[in-house]
């Protein structure tokens, strides 16, 4: 029978899901990471590596095999995530949530640089300005692993579970709040909460994207999408060029 909760109950899921996914996360990569060091791997001189082993086992591993527990747990079928081929109006609100993510992204961009305010920047951008080719690996692997693995823990879980028992505008900002504040730990620098602000503002586009048209392969093709446009720029400003 279908566990039946609580509103504060659903609000205690989705927090336990944000950070314990987390914490899970980082010890399932530190095993990992265990493993291929005990046979002779350097993740240390390859940071292609060290990030390819750590989004597949977060994003991948981690999120999805999180994913299959709680629905097993709850007695929960696969349609309390729904995934379909995207129709035409899924196209549509794909390529309009791009650009309304890109533009949103421009426009905050200004705004923090007229108020001359600073805005951390995510590690993961930090080792790639060192490394340009970890961008390059950071592409598909959004489209893959980020995209997918982040919308199905957010939208499809947190934001799922929240919707039972809260109204959906309720449950899309608490979700987006709660994946805002995750990105906390990944920040390095000054204006982490100008970071964690401008990520609530781009969560709540999606939250909306799902919630309208109830396929998870919609958000996470337009998270991947953005993602991916955000990687090849840092990667040209890298490089020069192509």
């Amino acid at each position: 029978m279908t566990q039946q909760i609580s509103r504060l109950q659903s609000v205690a899921i989705a927090v336990g899901l944000t950070y314990g996914s987390t914490i899970l996360g980082s010890v399932t990569v530190l095993l990992a990471s265990t493993m291929l060091i005990s046979v002779g791997i350097n993740l240390n001189s390859s940071p292609s590596l060290r990030l390819l082993l750590s989004t597949v086992m977060l994003q991948g591993v981690t999120f999805g095999g999180l994913a299959l527990l709680y629905l097993k747990v709850r007695d929960r079928s696969f349609d309390f995530v729904p995934v379909t081929v995207p129709d035409r109006t899924d196209v549509a609100v794909v390529i309009g949530g791009v650009l309304a993510l890109l533009s949103l992204l421009f426009v905050g961009s200004q705004i923090i640089s007229a108020l001359g305010i600073q805005s951390a920047q995510n590690q993961i951008v930090t080792v790639g300005q060192q490394n340009p080719n970890v961008f390059l690996i950071l592409i598909p692997l959004s489209f893959l692993l980020v995209g997918p693995g982040e919308e199905l823990l957010f939208r499809g879980l947190v934001q799922g579970t929240l919707r039972e028992t809260l109204h959906p505008a309720r449950a899309i900002v608490l979700a987006s709040a709660l994946f805002a504040s995750i990105h906390l730990f990944s920040l390095t620098g000054e204006g982490k909460m100008v970071y964690i602000g401008i990520a609530f503002i781009l969560a709540l586009v999606l939250g909306v994207i799902y919630e309208y048209t109830d396929n998870l392969a919609v958000p996470a093709v337009v998270h991947g999408a953005y993602n991916a446009v955000q990687f090849a720029g840092a990667y040209i400003t890298a490089t020069g060029g192509l």
